[in-house]
């Protein structure tokens, strides 16, 4: 029995040692974050062939995280770039400083731990941070190696989102690139999911949440009255003008009535003061008027016997 208790707490002594140190391997910060990626990233290149890409594999603690490697050749990256690395597209004119004759291109998307090691107060990320970084290739064994400046002389480095969350209603999506002491800057999305730089670091796209866009603002009571009342007496107007037209129609189309009868009875009354006309007769080659009927007969004198 009191060997049973002994094998217990020594096994509980052995987790109680083992879990702080394995919860140490976690990086703290971005850059512990780089160094260790950079080293997982290197185990994937056993033999590797120039211009290939090498996925690689996390630890299980870092699950989701996703790395690949690229060798390249330093004459080769300015003269050619590279048309697609992930969602990297690389163009010629890429240079490094210090030179050297081979590097690799690490590359990094920190999946659902982009917030922990990039955090961003107040701002929400609608797509994963990606990461890329340039180190020698001299010695692919070699761990905590220094950063390599590159940089695109002539057109920029182009990131294609691939997993892009739709910004909300009202919202506009921004690029944000950190550089390589974590400082983060802004600037416009492209297409809806194209950022660009001209240097190596950790690229997302992300939306201000806490610059909510502007609510319609509601009249005061008084106002919406007036804008009522206002409505109101433009309806009103609109009836009374339109019966005050219909009124001036109705008078016009009288007065016309009244003008034409007018001229039709001044005509008439000309056409009675001329008198009535007499009819034409001939009498011989000659012309003369002629009366129908005579309004007094004519009568002899002796005809009238005393």
């Amino acid at each position: 029995m009191g060997l049973l208790r002994s094998l217990v707490m020594m096994l509980l002594l052995i987790c109680f040692l083992w879990l702080p140190g394995y919860r140490a391997q976690l990086p703290n910060s971005a850059h512990e974050l780089d160094v260790l990626l950079q080293d997982y990233a290197y185990r994937a290149l056993v033999r590797p062939r120039t211009g290939l890409p090498y996925d690689g594999a996390v630890p299980s603690d870092l699950d989701g995280i996703k790395i690949a490697a690229l060798r390249l050749r330093s004459g080769s990256l300015r003269r050619k770039g590279v048309a697609m690395y992930k969602e990297f597209q690389i163009p010629v004119g890429v240079i490094e400083q210090p030179y050297v004759e081979r590097l690799v291109l690490v590359y990094q998307n920190l999946g659902n731990w982009s917030q922990r090691y990039y955090s961003l107060d107040g701002y929400t990320y609608l797509a994963p941070v990606l990461g890329l970084l340039a180190y020698n290739a001299s010695n692919l064994s070699a761990t905590n190696l220094p950063l390599l400046d590159i940089r695109a002389s002539g057109n920029p480095i182009t990131i294609k989102f691939s997993d892009v969350k739709l910004a909300p209603d009202g919202y506009v999506a921004m690029c944000v690139w950190f550089d390589l002491q974590g400082n983060p800057n802004f600037s416009n999305v492209a297409s809806g999911n194209e950022c660009s730089t001209i240097q190596q670091g950790h690229f997302a796209i992300v939306v201000n949440s806490t610059a909510l866009p502007p609510a319609p603002v509601s009249p005061p009571p008084r106002e919406r009255r007036k804008k009522k009342t206002s409505k109101v007496w433009i309806i009103v107007g609109s009836v009374l003008g339109g019966l005050l037209l219909l009124v001036l129609l109705s008078f016009l189309v009288l007065w016309v009535h009244k003008l034409k009868e007018r001229k039709k009875m001044q005509q008439m009354e000309r056409a009675a003061e001329v008198g009535e006309a007499l009819q034409m007769t001939s009498i011989g080659e000659t012309k003369a008027p002629a009366a129908m009927v005579t309004r007094t007969q004519p009568t002899l004198e002796n005809e009238y016997v005393p």
